[in-house]
């Protein structure tokens, strides 16, 4: 009976939709499984658990699984499972990217606050976009693509490296409730800054790198201008009765869900048919979201676990199986590789430590200031993941920058306890606490 009955039970896996779904939830399983084994590992050392993911990711490619047993990870990983894995990982960015914008605080401070952030976001941008771009132009002619000029590859360069990990750099601080304190808050405007700079950069380089010529690539940029406007003037206002009905009711309900995935995953189908990649259009999408903060604590409580679990190691792991370190061996290959380290780490760390300095801080704050912006984190893999796709670097220069993004994501925590140990990180927050005292005071 049992015989008999073999043949019915096997006969659904000739379907090829369920064929590939049998290919694809093993790699799934895989990806999580090392993502969470790495991820606590990197809690065990006192790092961000997304630096654990960041490095699964890399081990899954052919620098480890691939080169140890070559064969299974071609049995988990076949050509037909990797548009699927990209096809997730990009709604993964899409939706991250959204959250990124909808978490960013618009009434950040007053206005002398805001020029603070700013000029420690340009001393952050300036120094590395400099540096990158002059590592970019002595190193063309070995790393670069054919097709790609001098000045676009310095530019895509030093744009990777003006990067600040901005989620990283917020977990960070709520995590030692410093998100509030002079530090908190000068360094997250910050960071949403320099991230924003870097964003508009990369699609103006995608605009021209797509175009077929001066006027393709003028309309590239002038659909996404469009598209910016019509999202944070017409669309913005349209979401504000929604954030006012959970801040009176506390709780996303089923409409309201629906209605804020369709927002960014429309606004992401829209920027890639503009062609400037659905992350942008995913990032203007959260701008638009409602900022009551009853809101974004639900819209995150909803969703961010989902999307940083389950989708963000499937990007780190299409972006491990990009990852040839191998083509990093040699001499020559490992200075060009040491430059580009060097110039966006000693752009961003001294830049930002420097000019925190200048803004009255004290020595200590200014180091640790330097250390948590020079994060790179996730926003230089997605940044670097769309040069790729589009053709505009090379499987070498993907490497370097994959491996600048864990060294200087990894090195982050380490800086900043180094420069601003807990006894000295609490005298500050209580500086901050009585200045605040102070200023009550001085109102009543």
């Amino acid at each position: 009976m049992f015989v008999a009955s073999l043949p019915l039970a096997v006969a659904p896996a000739t379907d090829p939709h369920l064929q590939l779904v049998l290919r694809v939830l093993p790699a799934l399983v895989v990806i999580l499984v090392a993502a969470a084994v790495c991820g606590r590992l990197a809690l065990l050392v006192m790092q961000p658990r997304v630096v654990g993911e960041m490095i699964a990711g890399v081990l899954l490619g052919p620098t480890l699984f691939g080169a140890l047993f070559p064969e299974a990870q071609a049995a988990v990983f076949p050509a037909e499972v990797r548009p699927v894995l990209y096809v997730l990982s990009t709604i993964g960015l899409t939706l991250y990217m959204f959250l990124v914008g909808a978490g960013l605080d618009h009434s950040a401070g007053a206005p002398g606050e805001l020029r603070r952030a700013t000029a420690l976001a340009a001393s952050g941008i300036l120094p590395s976009l400099a540096l990158g771009a002059g590592a970019g132009l002595l190193l063309w002619d070995r790393l670069s693509r054919p097709d790609v000029g001098p000045a676009e590859f310095a530019l895509f360069v030093g744009g990777a490296l003006s990067l600040t990990a901005f989620p990283m750099l917020a977990r960070i601080l709520y995590e030692r409730g410093l998100e509030n304190s002079r530090i908190g808050r000068l360094t997250l405007v910050a960071a949403s800054i320099d991230d924003a700079a870097a964003w508009c950069l990369l699609a103006t380089l995608s605009a021209v790198h797509l175009g077929a010529g001066p006027g393709d690539a003028l309309r590239t940029i002038g659909l996404s201008a469009v598209f910016a406007v019509v999202m944070l003037a017409v669309v913005a206002p349209l979401l504000r009765p929604l954030g006012r009905r959970v801040a009176q009711t506390g709780r996303l309900g089923a409409s309201a869900i629906y209605v804020i995935i369709l927002v960014p995953l429309t606004a992401g189908w829209l920027t890639d048919w503009i062609g400037v990649y659905s992350v942008f259009g995913g990032f203007i999408a959260g701008l638009c979201m409602p900022r009551e903060p009853a809101f974004r604590a639900a819209l995150h409580g909803r969703m961010m676990d989902v999307v940083s679990t389950l989708l963000l190691p499937v990007f780190f792991a299409f972006s491990g199986l990009n990852t040839h370190l191998q083509g990093l061996a040699g001499g020559p290959m490992l200075l060009a590789f040491a430059a580009i380290l060097a110039a966006g780490f000693f752009g961003k760390y001294f830049g930002c430590a420097l000019s925190t300095r200048a803004l009255g801080f004290g020595w200590r704050e200014s180091w640790a200031v330097g250390g948590i912006m020079n994060a790179r984190g996730l926003m230089i893999l997605i940044f670097i993941n769309i040069g790729l796709a589009q053709g505009m670097i090379t499987q070498e220069l993907f490497a370097m920058l994959v491996l600048v993004a864990v060294l200087t994501t990894a090195a982050a925590l380490p800086l900043y306890k180094l420069a601003l140990p807990d006894r000295h990180e609490r005298a500050s927050a209580a500086v901050d606490r009585e200045g605040v005292e102070q200023v009550s005071t001085n109102f009543t």
